[in-house]
């Protein structure tokens, strides 16, 4: 039986607008947590959390970088930034007995929430955490798109399936 192994990641970049390195940076990815309504009522025995399809809860991400950069500091204008992770995956390949590297992409297009400066400590790095409020989501593996959310333009792919594409069009959008 042939298997692919995924192992780790073997290390990313930081991209601004596509093309603008950011600089060396740990990245906390944000958590999507649907949005639900409690539905209660006569036939059903209790209560349950029913999901809103394609709607999440507020998304955050953070990007922590080692000192202040004129990059990072960028990022407090008050406009939708977009930012590329472009990495690369450690896959085992367990048929051919080898290592497989599998590119990886997030894409996240924010606007600010908090950017402190950081600490100023001889001989450490200062720790300039920057919080974006997620709009927009993508990620891609081996290429392949396989989420891409874009709360303010009502869309929810998941690996190809638009799940916000009958709302859409009930509503009289166009899709």
């Amino acid at each position: 039986m042939v298997m692919q192994i995924p192992e780790k990641l073997i290390n990313f970049r930081a991209y601004k607008n596509g093309t603008q390195y950011m600089g060396i940076a740990n990245v906390d990815l944000p958590s999507m947590q649907s949005m639900t309504t409690s539905i209660k009522g006569s036939g059903i025995s209790g209560e349950i959390d029913s999901v809103v399809p394609g709607h999440f809860q507020s998304m955050q991400a953070k990007i922590q970088f080692r000192t202040v950069t004129t990059e990072g500091i960028a990022l407090l204008a008050p406009i939708a930034h977009e930012i590329d992770f472009r990495g690369s995956l450690d896959t085992y390949d367990s048929a051919a007995g080898k290592h497989v590297v599998t590119p990886l992409k997030v894409w996240i297009k924010g606007k600010p929430k908090t950017v402190p400066l950081g600490k100023l400590e001889p001989g450490s790095t200062m720790d300039n955490d920057i919080e974006l409020e997620v709009l927009a989501l993508g990620v891609w593996i081996n290429g392949n798109e396989v989420i891409y959310i874009d709360k303010l333009n009502y869309i929810c792919r998941v690996e190809g399936t638009d799940y916000l594409a009958d709302a859409r069009a009930a509503e009289g959008m166009s899709s």
